[in-house]
């Protein structure tokens, strides 16, 4: 009988043990006729009887199994259903391993509790209640490894010492970033940073007194450091470990860290800046945070985290939600930005667009020089073309001074301590010279907005400026109503030609980002879906035609803003319309020409916000079928070598992984690594080829 039989529509997962263990256990069930059924059983490793194997007890059984072989502990100092006692009560533990000499708990197993908070509170109490100092909690899916400090205080630990060694052994150890890498959490323990932040809130942060956002950040920004340090030296041990040091220490350890980061990357904490978490809290945070690796072929695990922090402190507020990396990415590919353009994006966010094209530049630029791309692409060091390229190329623009201080983070770790991300009001133009002006303000951004003004078209006026590339996502929630800014705008008018009272931010925001954008230039925007479809808003598009040629319109799914909206939105990609012989004539203004229509079919998420990931059967399927249909026969070989050459370490619990062990977001938006069916931005690369547009 198969396991996955016993465990389906649970929440218990294999995803912690080999085929190896899976299959040694199936080979030892044996179905007993129990009443009108038959029911699977097994000889229990540790009790030596017969057992009937729930979903519970089939995760208990190959743990046990996970003890005996893996760290070898006998099955004499392994006991199950251990009997704990709350004053008349008792309870019972799941599995417990003994003390080497003395016959008292040393690690204790919860696995009746298929949900982590839930197995948290529960190995809690059984930790304090036997004084064990070691704890473990698995559905088989994800694990955690606890040490119990103090009733208080239980962190996080890499591992649990084998037979041989002493808890201590695992607390000291010298870690490297090579180390980090082999027992990255995200990867082995198939959990978030975000799930990480929020069982710290709940542990920790939310009784701390502390701004929940600046602490972590704090923390996030020191890890960033200290794995950037070791980048540049591979024997380097990291130093945002909790090692057995006090918590004094520790503190002092990571606040010289938090001091350094700061000393390299300026303008994000001020120069006096200070952890504020007790030693006590830091110590629990750090524990927790250590065994993530935060730099990877992108900084999906980063971006994640920012953007739950900052939507629950400002952001949803304001109506303006972080695009997922997917729908970023369709967009990059694209437009297809170029080492030698100049690109911006006017409501930056966390700078999803512009850390993504940087990217794709990077690409582009380490391709032409024969130089190979690793699981540590953002960490390593780049060519000089792709420094100078982040210095001198790309901004952002955003009114949030919070994602102002995430965006500029990420963008300096790209651009190697320099970054053109800047704190504005993109829509009140006519202000920024009463800000340019505060000392404070100058002290961070002037080298950047010295960058950004020699891009504009005239030296008097920051309205039009000459960027070759823009990607937004403006926010979409409440009107502009001040009438000082809305007489900056044509489209504040109505159909009348007269100024209305109030006009919704993404409108201003078509019209402005349009004036950002030089003779040929192009744009992809995020947009409600009524500016498509709503006849009172018909002068809108009237306008964008008037000034652009729409290249293409892609209609994302309903569930892409989940959680935090369900509003419907497309993506409208334009170029400038141009005549001028001088410039290039880069986009001849015509009457008449084709454009390219996309709905987006798979959703990426489910109704409740959460990502549904490619199962592995349907992503081999997908890859023939697509391309077969298209009669891309060459195409479909070269893809399903890649497919096939990496099956068998692109592959978990049916799920499909990239080259970085990371689960792929089922999406028709572009092809993954080739371990996908090609998407709309396959189509519409076709397209733009075939329709001659100049970026392509």
């Amino acid at each position: 009988m198969l396991i996955s039989e016993i465990l389906k529509d649970t929440n218990y997962k294999l995803n912690q043990f080999t085929e190896k263990e899976i299959k040694a256990l199936e080979k030892n069930i044996f179905l007993k006729q129990v009443k009108q059924a038959q029911v699977p059983y097994i000889t229990c490793l540790i009790r030596k009887k017969e057992i009937k194997l729930t979903p519970e007890e089939v995760v208990r059984q190959l743990f046990l199994m996970v003890l005996i072989d893996r760290y070898e502990y006998p099955a004499s100092r392994i006991e199950v259903e251990f009997p704990v006692s709350f004053g008349r009560e008792k309870k019972r533990a799941d599995i417990v391993v003994y003390e080497k000499e003395h016959n008292v708990p040393y690690i204790i197993v919860e696995l009746k509790k298929p949900k982590l908070k839930d197995g948290k509170e529960q190995l809690k109490s059984y930790c304090n209640a036997t004084g064990s100092p070691i704890g473990v909690w698995t559905n088989g899916e994800s694990i955690s490894y606890y040490h119990r400090k103090d009733p208080n205080y239980f962190e996080d630990i890499t591992v649990i010492p084998n037979n041989n060694q002493r808890l201590s052994d695992v607390l000291n150890e010298k870690f490297t970033l090579d180390d980090l890498i082999k027992k990255d959490k995200l990867v082995n323990e198939r959990k978030s940073l975000k799930d990480l932040i929020l069982e710290m809130e709940d542990e920790v942060l939310a009784n701390a007194g502390v701004d929940v956002f600046e602490e972590i950040f704090k923390l996030i920004f020191c890890k960033l450091y200290d794995e950037w340090l070791s980048g540049k030296d591979r024997e380097r041990i990291l130093e945002f470990r909790n090692s057995g040091q006090t918590d004094t220490e520790l503190k002092d350890k990571i606040q010289s860290l938090f001091d350094k980061a700061k000393g390299k990357w300026e303008g994000v904490f001020s120069e006096d800046s200070k952890i504020m978490l007790t030693p006590s809290h830091l110590a629990i945070c750090v524990s927790s945070l250590q065994n993530v690796k935060l730099f990877n072929s992108n900084l999906d695990v980063v971006d994640e985290a920012f953007e739950y922090l900052i939507n629950k402190s400002s952001k949803g507020e304001k109506g303006q939600y972080f695009t997922p990396r997917y729908v970023i990415d369709m967009c990059v590919k694209m437009l297809n930005p170029k080492e030698s353009e100049y690109l911006i994006d006017t409501a930056c966010g966390s700078a999803g667009f512009t850390v993504h094209s940087i990217f794709h530049v990077w690409k582009q630029i380490i391709k032409e020089e024969g130089l190979n791309i690793s699981n540590l692409f953002t960490i390593e060091k780049k060519p000089y073309r792709c420094e100078e390229y982040v210095k001198d190329k790309v901004f952002g623009i955003d009114f949030d001074e919070k994602s102002v201080r995430v965006a500029r983070t990420l963008n300096l770790i790209a651009g190697d301590g320099q970054t053109n991300v800047l704190h504005l009001n993109t829509l009140d133009y006519e202000r920024w010279n009463e800000v340019t002006k505060e000392e404070a303000w100058n002290d961070t951004y002037n080298e950047g907005f010295k960058k950004l003004k020699k891009l504009g078209k005239e030296k008097s006026s920051y309205k039009q400026f000459n960027f070759d590339v823009l990607l937004a996502n403006p926010p979409f929630a409440g009107d502009i109503k001040e009438s000082r800014i809305l007489a900056k705008y044509e489209l504040a008018k109505n159909d009348k030609g007269k100024w209305q009272t109030k006009v919704g931010r993404d409108i201003l925001f078509i019209e402005r980002n349009i004036d950002f954008l030089k003779p040929g230039g192009r744009m992809a925007i995020v947009l409600p879906q009524g500016r498509f479809n709503n006849s009172s808003d018909k002068r809108i598009r009237d306008y964008i035609c008037e000034h652009c040629r729409i290249l293409a319109v892609v209609g994302l799914h309903p569930n892409t803003f989940k959680p935090h909206t369900g509003t419907k939105t497309s993506v409208l990609f334009v170029q400038k319309w141009n005549d001028d012989p001088s410039k290039g004539a880069l986009c001849k203004k015509v009457d008449d020409y084709n454009i390219f229509f996309a709905t987006m079919q798979k959703s990426g998420k489910d109704n409740s916000g959460e990502k549904i990931f490619v199962k592995a059967k349907a992503a081999a399927k997908n890859i023939l079928t697509a391309e077969e249909t298209l009669g891309n026969y060459e195409n479909v070989a070269e893809n399903k070598d890649v497919y096939e050459s990496n099956e068998e370490n692109n592959i978990e619990n049916g799920y499909l992984l990239d080259s970085h062990g990371h689960l792929i977001v089922d999406h028709d938006l572009f092809n993954h690594d080739g371990l996908t069916e090609d998407g709309i931005a396959e189509a519409f690369i076709e397209f733009a080829k075939k329709e001659k547009l100049s970026f392509f």
